[in-house]
């Protein structure tokens, strides 16, 4: 049985507490750790159980539902969604904006797969040294 682990690191430096949440359940849910389904705690069951206030995890939470990582069905509680499909959905429509902007500044398609791959290697590999 699948079961949810979140670990908070409260050091100077570290990533806001909220974020941690939201990092660590969408990892879960992308790697399967938490399968499509897996019922969450509820807010204040999780804040209590991590020591964090209330809507520190509602915060986490709002984040994923908007990045399609898990959906609230009301009172039946809020559970892991299918989010790789809502993920790539999310990207391609992120992507085709990025492509109309760049056709709108008067970027041609190389100039814009360049800003592109700058982009997503300064995120993904961090600044170049």
């Amino acid at each position: 049985m699948s079961s949810l682990r979140i670990r908070i690191d409260d050091r100077a430096g570290s990533l806001p507490p909220y974020e941690q949440v939201r990092a660590q359940i969408s990892e879960q849910a992308r790697s399967g750790a938490l399968p499509v389904g897996h019922r969450l705690p509820t807010v204040r069951g999780l804040a209590e159980t991590l020591g964090l206030a209330a809507n520190t995890v509602a915060k986490a939470y709002r984040a994923l539902e908007a990045d399609g990582v898990i959906e609230t069905r009301g009172r039946n509680g809020t559970f892991v969604a299918a989010a790789g499909a809502a993920a790539e959905r999310a990207v391609a429509a992120a992507a085709r904006e990025f492509a109309r902007t760049a056709r709108r500044l008067g970027l041609d398609a190389d100039a814009a797969n360049h800003a592109a791959a700058d982009a997503v290697r300064a995120v993904y590999e961090g600044p170049a040294v």
